[in-house]
């Protein structure tokens, strides 16, 4: 199996939007993706992105990817913010999440960011498995908050 972690590429999208639709079945909402493909990869790679990604590839073919935009904190400053780390369901447990993970880390670092911070659903056991390896705080206090306009 030949992994390779990369930037994600304007080419990638149309596969990004295969990977949320599959987390989306996954987290039992496949009704709730909404986004077209135009708005997304204008949204990555139009004039002004607002949102990066890492691919993993086995053999030219994406796997799975980790989408992230800047979040800022008025009491920590710029904080990468993972919006979602997707890999497919054949391909879990292989180690492409902490691949994935790992970059996310570096690329926070490097960009002088003072953390990480993400949601995870409470019922997704793995994934807070994963989290709990890495030390990560999981925040029970806070409260989602949320208005929809479309």
């Amino acid at each position: 199996m030949n992994i390779t972690i990369r930037r994600a590429t304007e080419a990638d999208c149309p596969r990004l939007l295969e990977l949320i639709r599959e987390l989306a079945e996954f987290e039992k909402a496949p009704n709730e993706v909404t986004v077209t493909l135009e708005h997304f990869t204008d949204s990555g790679f139009g004039a002004n992105p607002v949102w990066w990604a890492f691919v993993a590839e086995i053999d030219g073919f994406v796997q799975a990817f980790a989408l992230y935009y800047v979040r800022y904190s008025t009491w920590k400053g710029q904080r990468l913010y993972l919006e979602d780390i997707i890999v497919t369901k054949e391909m879990r447990g292989r180690g492409l999440g902490k691949l994935l993970f790992d970059a996310l880390i570096t690329e926070a670092k490097e960009k002088g960011f003072s953390g990480m911070m993400w949601q995870v659903l409470d019922w997704n056991e793995p994934a807070i498995n994963f989290y709990k390896k890495y030390n990560a705080t999981l925040d029970d206090e806070w409260i989602n908050c949320s208005l929809n306009f479309s």
